[in-house]
């Protein structure tokens, strides 16, 4: 009875639309519909009867207006449920650490430098927006993205506000101004360098992250153990370490240390996440123990 609450709204309400002579048909009209309020057939045939096809089209006119209305107010209701997941700087971090690969809610809250009570929240927002999932193991809670879309909506916004916001510029200057020193190499360079056979690559994030996924044939040493494994590195190829993306300083770090040791090495540009969205390869230990 759609059509009927529509009547109703319209007698009732003050339109300029809608004149006197209208309003009395919608008198009317609700007059004998009410006489039966069983028969929905008999309330639309009063309606037809007395109703001219100029003020049916007056309703149907306002009511396409207001239906559009209507469905823009909650598919943009919709769509804000995204950003308000988006808008807290702890909730953007765990989605570029879920980028890397399933975790645990304990594993999360360590690498966030967050209390488990807090990351769990944090992720309760997430998985009522559908950005991530989550896959029960006993006592344990792992979460992973809900779709590779949306990395590619954090590396959007992430990108956009290194490109508008001065203060992103700011601080990465004030904190890895360390970094104009170490060389760099890019997706495309490094193909080129890995079809050739002349680079060694290396993971330096932590190992849970490299059996996740990594780049083919890249080997991992993660960076908290980098400098009591040197000696298994080859001093005669260039060493190419990555880490999680443009904001990791694992690779700077690795990079440093190698430099420091006489090895010759650069950090690649994009982390492992940012490879993969360019279609790139990618290896995980997880699928070749399955």
């Amino acid at each position: 009875m759609t059509w009927l609450k529509y009547v109703h709204h319209a007698h009732c309400t003050s339109t300029p639309k809608i004149g006197v002579g209208f309003r009395l048909k919608l008198n009317k009209c609700l007059r004998k519909i009410h006489e039966a309020p069983s028969r929905c057939y008999v309330g639309c045939y009063f309606f037809c009867e007395i109703l001219t096809s100029a003020d049916y089209s007056i309703i149907i006119l306002n009511m396409k207006t207001k239906t559009k209305r209507q469905f823009k107010d909650e598919l943009y209701a919709q769509f804000a449920r995204i950003g308000k997941a988006l808008a807290n700087p702890h909730r953007l971090e765990l989605l570029e650490l879920l980028a890397q690969g399933e975790r645990t809610v304990e594993d999360l809250a360590s690498e966030a430098n967050l209390p488990i009570a807090n990351a769990s929240q944090h992720l309760q927002v997430l998985r009522a927006a559908q950005l991530v999932d989550v896959r029960r193991d006993g006592l344990y809670a792992y979460y992973r993205l809900s779709d590779e879309r949306v990395f590619r909506m954090w590396q959007a916004l992430r990108d956009l506000g290194d490109l508008q916001l001065a203060e992103v510029k700011r601080l990465v200057q004030s904190f890895l101004q360390d970094r104009g020193p170490l060389q760099s190499i890019n997706a495309p360079e490094l193909i080129q360098r890995m079809e050739a056979g002349e680079v060694l690559i290396l993971d330096v994030r932590p190992e849970l992250e490299y059996q996740a996924g990594h780049i083919p044939e890249a080997r991992s040493i993660p960076i908290d153990e980098m400098e009591t494994r040197l000696g298994e590195l080859p001093r005669d190829q260039e060493i190419i370490a990555y880490c999680r993306g443009p904001y990791c300083v694992f690779a700077d770090e690795a990079v440093t240390l190698l430099q420091n040791h006489a090895y010759r090495a650069r950090r690649l540009v994009e982390g492992l996440p940012d490879w993969q969205a360019l279609n790139l390869p990618v290896e995980s230990m997880m699928e070749k123990n399955e």
